[in-house]
C-alpha cells in the first residue's frame, strides 16, 4: 500500500513537471518569457550569492553552487525522462562541453576578475554588449536574421540597462592604467564568452543541423553543460586554493571566522535560482528565440535589482536610473511584438 502511494506520488510529480515542460516548450512568446524569467532568477541569485560569499567566501560558494545544481538537474532529468543522464550524440557532447567551459567557467571567471580591476559598474556596462555578440554568432553560424522591431527592442534594452548601470556609484576602482586596461579586456571577454556559451548551447541542442523532433531538450542540455562547467572549474579552484595557502603561510590572509550555516543556506537559494532554474530558462530562451533576442532579455538584472538596492541597501536611485529602467522595460515590450 505504501509503495503504491509512493509510486503514485512520484507519478504525479512527473506529470506536473512534464506539464511545466510542455508549457515552457510551446507557445509564440515562450522564448521571450523564458528570457525575462532568467533575468528575474539571476537577480535573485546575485543577491543570494553576495550574501553567501560574504560569509563563506567566493570559491566555496562557486564550488557549492555547481555541485548542488548538478544534483538538482540530474534529479529533475530522472523525473522527466526516466534516466539520470541524457543520451547524446558526439557532436552534442562537444558543443555542450565547450558551452559549459566557455560560458560558465571561463566567462564567469573573467567577469569576476574584471569586478576587481575596474569595479562592478563599468564591468556591467561592458557586459551589455553580450546581446550584440550573441546576434553576431546567431547570424554567422545559424543564419538567424533580426528585423527592424527586434533591433529597436535590443537597442532600447541595451541603452536602458547601460543608463541604469551608469547611475550606480563606481565605488573604489584602481587607478592604475594597466589594471584598467586588463579589466576592460576581461569584461569584454566575459561578454563574448557569455554570448558564445549561449550560442554553443543552442548548437548543442541541435539547432542548425538536427530536425526539430530530434533536438535535445533545454533541461537535458543544461545538465550536460553544468557537468562540463564543473570540470572546467576544477583547475580554477585548485589554483585558487594553492594561491590562498601561500598567502596564509606568508601571513597575508588572516583566517577569520566564517558563518557556514547561514552561508550555505544563502548559497542553496542562489544555486536553485541561478545554475538550476536560471540557466535552464536561458536555454529555453535560446531554444525558442533568436540568440540576440534571448541574450537581451537575459541581460536585465541591473534593472531588476534596483528595487532591492533601495530596500535592502538603502541606495539612492536618481531619476536617470528610473528613466533607464523604463526604457529597458519598453525595449522588452518591443521584443514581444514579434512572436518567434
Amino acid at each position: 500500500m505504501v509503495e503504491r502511494l509512493r509510486a503514485g506520488g512520484f507519478r504525479r510529480v512527473e506529470l506536473a513537471l512534464q506539464s511545466v515542460t510542455m508549457w515552457v516548450t510551446f507557445g509564440a512568446y515562450t522564448g521571450q518569457a523564458a528570457g525575462l524569467a532568467t533575468s528575474v532568477l539571476w537577480t535573485g541569485t546575485s543577491l543570494l550569492f553576495t550574501a553567501a560569499s560574504r560569509r563563506i567566501g567566493v570559491t566555496a560558494v562557486n564550488t557549492f553552487r555547481i555541485g548542488l545544481a548538478i544534483a538538482l538537474l540530474a534529479t529533475t532529468h530522472r523525473l522527466l525522462f526516466g534516466s539520470w543522464l541524457p543520451e547524446l550524440l558526439p557532436r552534442q557532447v562537444l558543443y555542450l562541453a565547450l558551452s559549459g567551459v566557455v560560458g560558465l567557467a571561463i566567462g564567469d571567471q573573467a567577469l569576476f576578475t574584471a569586478f576587481v580591476h575596474i569595479g562592478p559598474r563599468l564591468s556591467m556596462l561592458i557586459m551589455t554588449t553580450a546581446p550584440l555578440f550573441a546576434a553576431l554568432f546567431g547570424w554567422v553560424t545559424l543564419g538567424e536574421t533580426l528585423h527592424g522591431w527586434s533591433w529597436l527592442g535590443i537597442a532600447m534594452t541595451i541603452g536602458g540597462v547601460a543608463w541604469v548601470v551608469l547611475e550606480r556609484p563606481a565605488g573604489s576602482v584602481p587607478s592604475d592604467g594597466g589594471h584598467r586596461l586588463r579589466g576592460v579586456a576581461l569584461a569584454f571577454a566575459g561578454a563574448a564568452c557569455q554570448a558564445a556559451g549561449l550560442w554553443l548551447s543552442k548548437e548543442g541542442m541541435g539547432h542548425g543541423w538536427l530536425p526539430e523532433a530530434e533536438r535535445l531538450a533545454p533541461q537535458a542540455a543544461t545538465l550536460t553543460r553544468m557537468i562540463f562547467a564543473a570540470v572546467g572549474l576544477v583547475p580554477i579552484v585548485i589554483l585558487h586554493f594553492r594561491r590562498e595557502a601561500k598567502r596564509r603561510r606568508a601571513g597575508l590572509v588572516p583566517p577569520g571566522p566564517k558563518s557556514w550555516r547561514a552561508g550555505l543556506l544563502f548559497a542553496t537559494g542562489g544555486a536553485v535560482c541561478g545554475p538550476f532554474l536560471g540557466v535552464w530558462m536561458s536555454l529555453v530562451a535560446s531554444d525558442r528565440a533568436p540568440l540576440g533576442v534571448a541574450q537581451t532579455l537575459c541581460s536585465l538584472p541591473p534593472v531588476f535589482i534596483l528595487p532591492f538596492a533601495v530596500l535592502l541597501h538603502k541606495e539612492r536611485i536618481g531619476p536617470r536610473a528610473v528613466v533607464g529602467a523604463v526604457v529597458a522595460v519598453s525595449g522588452c515590450a518591443v521584443l514581444f511584438l514579434q512572436p518567434q
